[in-house]
């Protein structure tokens, strides 16, 4: 008990303003715990309010096609968070006539939901004592128990969330979370902690036996592959380029690309032309050059993308049939939105 109102005090004196934080309703933050879900609320922020602007209800956000989602996502990454978001919304307006799930039991059902997001969602818009378990909240429980289970591992996972539910104040259950969430950001931080200011550093286990820099311990991260994109950025004589969206269940499904050859290592101009893909692609004469200089390296949490955008002019395409001054209309991923942003093709 002293150490929930320890946190809850100090939350109530440092607490950020957020404008999901001022509210009850379910579906705000909902909206707001998937976008925060491997995204800085920094970054997310901007996202939020550009979509409770456009969609404020859940009935409006099941009633955007996909394409429409995505482009607001873009640039947020993790596009499969979207997409269940979308998904979810349909269900929650069509088959349940608008009416949020209530308990941790039937949020946790929901499309892209895990233990987490159910936690905050009950917690804070229905006031289910039930405790939430993210990296913030293993690094606050590992350095003030001096807990050196990997938080990474089943034990860990088992371990972290029966000691937080052990925890949780369940008075006011969404305070605590919010709580010990934001403790975690802004004063237990990964570097540099805030442990001269700290409410709890008479009793905090790191501190006393200088551990801070080693907890929480995590097992070894999975290898990470390599893979090699060429995208070709065709431009015809009628200003015209390709774009396909991406199927099947990879990275950015449902976002759209320039064609692309994926290679076995980095590709020189003369070792392009040579490939299959690129000679079924194009029969006639083209002008090809190398857009970027070095190699755009694009990574992802279990894979680096060598990325080179070849640009290819060509008199005509027959599958070109999507207008230049039409391209910001589709979602693409960000790093194809990055490179648009600095591409500025001859009129």
């Amino acid at each position: 008990m002293k150490f929930s109102n320890t946190l809850i005090y100090w939350y109530l004196q440092n607490k950020r303003d957020l404008p999901w934080r001022k509210t009850k309703n379910p579906y705000f933050i909902w909206l707001s715990e998937i976008m925060l879900q491997q995204t800085r609320v920094a970054q997310g922020l901007d996202y939020y309010l550009k979509f409770t602007s456009n969609f404020p209800t859940v009935f409006d956000l099941a009633k955007a096609d996909e394409s429409t989602v995505l482009k607001m996502w873009q640039g947020l990454g993790y596009y499969s968070r979207a997409r269940n978001l979308h998904f979810s919304a349909k269900q929650i307006a069509f088959e349940n006539g608008g009416q949020f799930p209530t308990t941790y039991k039937d949020i946790i059902k929901l499309k892209g939901v895990g233990d987490y997001t159910a936690s905050a969602i009950a917690s804070i818009a229905f006031n289910e004592p039930t405790a939430v378990v993210d990296g913030n909240v293993y690094r606050v429980l590992s350095r003030y128990f001096g807990i050196d289970t990997p938080i990474n591992s089943s034990k860990g996972i088992k371990e972290f969330k029966e000691l937080a539910q052990s925890l949780i104040d369940k008075t006011q259950p969404g305070t605590f979370n919010q709580g010990i969430m934001d403790f975690g950001a802004i004063q237990c931080k990964p570097k540099k902690p805030l442990c001269m200011f700290c409410p709890f550093s008479e009793s905090c286990v790191a501190l006393q036996k200088n551990l801070i820099d080693v907890l929480p311990v995590k097992e070894k991260k999975i290898k990470v592959k390599k893979r090699y994109f060429n995208y070709l950025v065709i431009k015809t004589k009628e200003n015209k380029t390709i774009l396909s969206e991406r199927k099947g269940k990879g990275i950015w499904q449902g976002l759209y690309q320039f064609p692309l050859i994926e290679s076995n290592k980095i590709l020189n101009k003369e070792e392009l032309i040579a490939s299959e893909d690129f000679n079924t692609l194009f029969q006639n004469d083209v002008s090809i050059s190398l857009f970027n200089k070095k190699d755009i390296v694009h990574k992802l949490s279990h894979q680096h993308l060598y990325t080179q955008f070849w640009v290819i002019e060509t008199d005509e395409q027959k599958a070109a049939d999507i207008l230049w001054n039409e391209i910001e209309n589709f979602p693409v991923p960000v790093l194809i939105a990055n490179f648009l942003e600095a591409y500025k093709p001859k009129k």
